[in-house]
C-alpha cells in the first residue's frame, strides 16, 4: 500500500485525465524525456483511474532515435492535438538540425489552439525558432545558453533547472525535468502527491525554478577561497567586454599581485590565461552552435580583431576558427 494511502490520504479521482503528448526530435535526450515519462506513470498509481495520459509521436511517425543510438517506436505522425494537450518536445543532440520547418510549422499551427507546450533540454531552441517564447522567460542547457541568447535576443533567458512562463514552460535537461514534472503534479494534486513521487524516484532534492543549473563556482573548481570564487564570477559574466586583471584585482580588495598568487596556488594559471579559456570557450561554442561569423564570434568573446582570435583559438586549440566551423558544418551534413 503506498504512503498516501496508508496515512490515510485518499486523492480525489481526475474528471479527466488530462493527455502529454510527447515529440520525439532526432538524437533526443533519453533521461530528460524517461524522467518527465516516470513521473506521471508513478503519479498515477494514487488514482483508481489515470490521471495522467501521453502519446509518443514524432516526425515521420515510425520510429526516432535518441543520443544513446536506442530507437524507439512513435505511436504517430504530428498529428493533430485537442486544446487541453500539453505537448512536450524533447530536444538532445544537434537540435539545430533536428529542427525542421515541418516541425516548426506544426507547433506554430499548434500553439495557436492555446495547447500548452513544453520544451525538454535543448528543446527550448525549437519553440524559439517557432516564434513561442517570444517576450517569455526560458531556459536551456547551460552549454547552449551563449549561442541561444545570441540567435534570440528577444528570449528573457534563464540559468534556472526550469522555467514556467504561462502556457510555455522549459528545463535545462537531464534530471531537470523530474523537477518541471513535480511541479506540475503539485499544481494539479497537491504537494503531498508530489512529494510522494519524489520519494519513489528516490529523489531527495527537489528543485524549483529558483534553482540554478551548474555547481557554485567554488563546488564547480574545487576551491573554496570566496575572493578568487567572486573574480571568477565577475569573468564569466564579462567575456564580451573582458576587465582587467588589476581592475578586478581591486573590485576584490587586494592587490594584482595577490590575485596572481591565488590563481597560481589554485588553478595553476594566471588570471590573465584562466581568462583567455573562459573566452574560448565561449567562441567554441558559438562556432559549435550558431551560423555566426568568425568575426561575430571574435567579437562577441572579446577579441578587437580576428587575426588575435585566430592566433589564440589555434594556440588553444590546435586548430583555426575557420577549420573548426568547417569541421562542425560537415558533421551536421552527414
Amino acid at each position: 500500500m503506498s504512503q498516501l494511502k496508508q496515512s490515510g490520504k485518499q486523492m480525489p479521482r481526475p474528471d479527466t485525465p488530462r493527455r502529454f503528448v510527447f515529440v520525439l526530435l532526432d538524437k533526443f535526450s533519453l533521461l530528460s524525456f524517461a524522467s518527465a515519462l516516470d513521473c506521471l506513470r508513478i503519479a498515477n498509481r494514487q488514482f483508481p483511474k489515470p490521471a495522467y495520459q501521453w502519446q509518443v509521436i514524432g516526425e515521420g511517425g515510425d520510429t526516432m532515435v535518441c543520443s544513446t543510438d536506442t530507437v524507439f517506436k512513435l505511436d504517430d505522425d504530428l498529428i493533430e492535438l485537442h486544446r487541453d494537450d500539453t505537448v512536450v518536445l524533447c530536444g538532445g543532440i544537434d537540435i539545430q538540425a533536428a529542427t525542421s520547418k515541418k516541425l516548426l510549422n506544426w507547433l506554430r499551427r499548434e500553439a495557436r489552439k492555446g495547447v500548452r507546450v513544453a520544451g525538454l533540454c535543448t528543446a527550448a531552441y525549437a519553440l524559439a525558432k517557432a516564434g513561442l517564447l517570444n517576450g517569455k522567460k526560458a531556459t536551456i542547457h547551460w552549454e547552449n545558453q551563449d549561442s541561444f541568447s545570441e540567435d534570440f535576443p528577444e528570449v528573457r533567458l534563464s540559468k534556472s533547472v526550469f522555467s514556467i512562463d504561462g502556457p510555455r514552460m522549459t528545463t535545462a535537461g537531464g534530471t531537470s525535468s523530474i523537477d518541471l514534472f513535480l511541479q506540475v503534479i503539485a499544481d494539479d494534486h497537491g504537494e503531498d502527491l508530489a512529494n510522494w513521487v519524489a520519494d519513489q524516484l528516490i529523489y531527495s532534492s527537489i528543485r524549483t525554478d529558483q534553482d540554478t543549473q551548474r555547481l557554485s563556482v567554488p563546488t564547480r573548481i574545487g576551491v573554496r577561497h570566496p575572493k578568487l570564487s567572486q573574480v571568477i564570477q565577475m569573468m564569466e559574466a564579462n567575456i564580451e567586454e573582458p576587465i582587467s586583471p588589476s581592475i578586478l584585482a581591486s573590485d576584490v580588495g587586494m592587490s594584482t599581485r595577490q590575485l596572481e598568487r591565488l590563481f597560481r596556488r589554485y588553478l595553476n594559471r594566471s588570471p590573465k590565461r584562466y581568462y583567455m579559456e573562459l573566452r574560448l570557450q565561449k567562441a567554441r561554442n558559438l562556432l559549435m552552435q550558431t551560423d555566426m561569423s568568425v568575426i561575430n564570434v571574435a567579437l562577441a568573446c572579446g577579441f578587437a580583431s580576428p587575426s588575435h582570435f585566430s592566433k589564440c583559438y589555434r594556440a588553444h586549440y590546435d586548430t583555426t576558427p575557420y577549420r573548426e566551423r568547417g569541421a562542425q558544418s560537415h558533421r551536421l551534413s552527414i
